[in-house]
């Protein structure tokens, strides 16, 4: 619940791995056209970002058919009669499968901003010629004529009159589009970026311009893989990082260790239901908690899907994971109660798009109760820890746990300091389409992780998934979706440059661990992309694991917020 933040180190490695593969296929429930870090380290999304996105991008000239289908939705024009339009599909079919392969199309290249390019295509009249005499053979065939036989040749007049001029011009200006755009395509092969072709000329005009027996020209535009510049030259090869750390990193984890201790002996406790006097500090009270945005006018705005909990189990002695005066607001509730209060989300909260937010709580008081915790005793060992006989034992266990813990998030900021440098070094124009794709992955991440962690209802998911919460989001992260794909661009150029490698056994790895994933979340997946993002992210993190060794690294003590 947004009220609340998770400070558990352990719950990183479960986010990391589940976000990593789940992502790619989250389009299949619908998450159109588009929260979560982990508070123990903040970095660990976006390093994962990292990793998972750094060959994420796929190079090539994109599939005639998607691009005709583009054109088609642009052609949608008065019909002169209904029974043209079956034909019209199948006329410009059959006109680019008898096409050659050599059309000897005039095709002048220009740079635009952006990593974009602009192809002006000139085809020439012999094709246009080809494909309007092969629609007119199909319409032809299709066409059922009073007075001519079924598949016989009708006059170019008469197929006219009864099909329409605007059809048959319709149908050989896609014919054309769909013979020729392989071609024209050709001359940006290996640097396009997947699915970002658009023409720019208007179907309407091309068939206003359409003559059989002149030439035709039209315009697209591609974005093309950008040219990845460093800043200093070779900047990469030396980074300079600053990684904040534990001052003391024995005290920190002793203090986790021991935190974790009175957290289990306090689970082993029992509740005891109390009534007739409101809630105290060191209660357990269950609650149903709903929240609205605060206009600037003081009235209640939209709702806060997120905090909008039934049944919430409130323990006073959370600490510090709770929305500061939340709790205190509680103090005294009683059971059947409700309370309304405002408070401000901080600028550090987990959750990016509640920062600095003001909000208006409704809490109903459901249930309290009060915690009966057991002494701590050798006796308790065993259900403290398993296999554990005294309690200098259980608190050895939970201490190596912890320093274990400590150093993996010094490694994983170290990691991610050394991320981040690289778009201090990195000089690069990112596609459109690139920021566009990455922004969507990273919020569709973001609706993963809050959905398993909250098991929202499928109202509210679809409402966090809509257009406009996706287009916010891309918006007010632009900067930080930008950073992210630097990093993913500069990381390919690295495995590329340093000439590293993965072994086939640890692709197969993490192959293998990836789908015993699906199977576990009974989700779909396709062997050949699990594949494809496994290698992404193993060839990412051996370009983390380089970077570090090779990076000037300086440790400096935490800064208490």
């Amino acid at each position: 619940m947004a009220v609340a933040q998770a400070h558990t180190v352990c719950n990183l490695s479960v986010s990391v791995k589940q976000n990593s593969y789940l992502l790619p296929w989250v389009q299949h429930v619908r998450i159109a056209v588009p929260v979560s870090s982990c508070s123990a380290f903040p970095g660990a999304h976006s390093e994962l970002q990292l990793i998972k996105e750094s060959r994420n991008f796929r190079l090539g000239a994109r599939n005639a058919c998607n691009l005709s289908a583009s054109c088609s939705h642009l052609q949608q024009q008065q019909q002169r009669r209904s029974r043209g339009e079956a034909m019209v599909a199948r006329a410009s079919e059959v006109a680019v499968e008898t096409g050659t392969l050599s059309l000897g199309l005039d095709v002048k290249e220009t740079g635009l901003d952006h990593s974009r390019v602009q192809l002006k295509v000139q085809v020439p009249s012999s094709v246009c010629k080809d494909c309007y005499e092969q629609v007119l053979r199909e319409f032809s065939k299709q066409a059922k004529i009073p007075g001519f036989r079924s598949g016989k040749d009708v006059p170019e007049s008469v197929l006219i009159d009864h099909v329409g001029a605007d059809q048959i011009r319709s149908s050989a200006v896609e014919a054309v589009l769909k013979r020729t755009l392989p071609e024209a395509m050709s001359s940006v092969a290996g640097r396009s970026l997947k699915d970002s072709e658009h023409i720019l000329t208007k179907f309407s005009d091309l068939v206003d311009d359409f003559v059989p027996e002149k030439s035709l020209s039209y315009e697209l535009a591609v974005d093309v893989a950008p040219e990845v510049r460093w800043n200093p030259e070779n900047g990469y090869k030396n980074l300079k990082v600053k990684v904040e750390c534990e001052a003391n990193e024995a005290e920190a984890a002793r203090k986790a260790a021991d935190a974790e201790l009175q957290s289990r002996l306090k689970d082993l406790g029992s509740l005891q239901a109390i009534s007739g006097r409101g809630m105290e500090m060191g209660d357990v009270a269950i609650i149903d908690v709903s929240a609205t945005r605060l206009n600037e006018d003081g009235t209640a705005g939209d709702e806060i899907f997120s905090c909008k909990q039934k049944g919430f189990q409130l323990d006073t002695d959370g600490g510090g994971s709770f929305l500061p005066g939340f709790v205190e607001a509680l103090v005294g509730i009683q059971i059947g109660e409700t309370r309304t209060f405002d408070l401000t989300f901080p600028e550090t909260w987990e959750q990016e798009s509640l920062r600095g937010l003001q909000a208006r709580f409704t809490v109903e008081g459901k249930e309290l109760f009060t915690r009966q915790i057991p002494e701590l005793s050798d006796e308790l060992a065993p259900q403290l820890v398993a296999n554990c006989t005294n309690i200098p034992e259980v608190k050895e266990v939970l201490l190596k746990k912890h320093a274990e813990q400590v150093e993996r998030v010094k490694k994983q900021a170290t990691r991610f300091a050394v991320a981040n440098a690289l778009t201090r070094v990195v000089d690069v124009e990112i596609p459109n389409s690139l920021l566009e794709e990455q922004g969507r992955q990273m919020y569709a991440a973001k609706l993963i992780e809050l959905q398993a962690s909250m098991k929202l209802p499928r109202d509210q998911l679809v409402a966090l998934s809509s257009a406009e919460m996706v287009q916010n989001y891309l918006d007010a992260q632009r900067s930080r979706i930008s950073d992210s794909v630097k990093q993913s661009l500069a990381v390919a150029e690295i495995y590329k440059q340093e000439n590293l490698k993965i072994s086939d056994e640890e692709l197969d790895m993490e192959v293998n661990s990836a789908i015993e994933e699906f199977k576990r979340y009974d989700q779909e997946y396709d062997d050949a992309r699990v594949r494809e993002q496994a290698r992404e992210l193993l060839e990412g993190s051996k370009v983390l694991d380089w970077l570090t060794e090779h990076a000037d690294i300086t440790f400096v003590p935490k800064q208490l917020s």
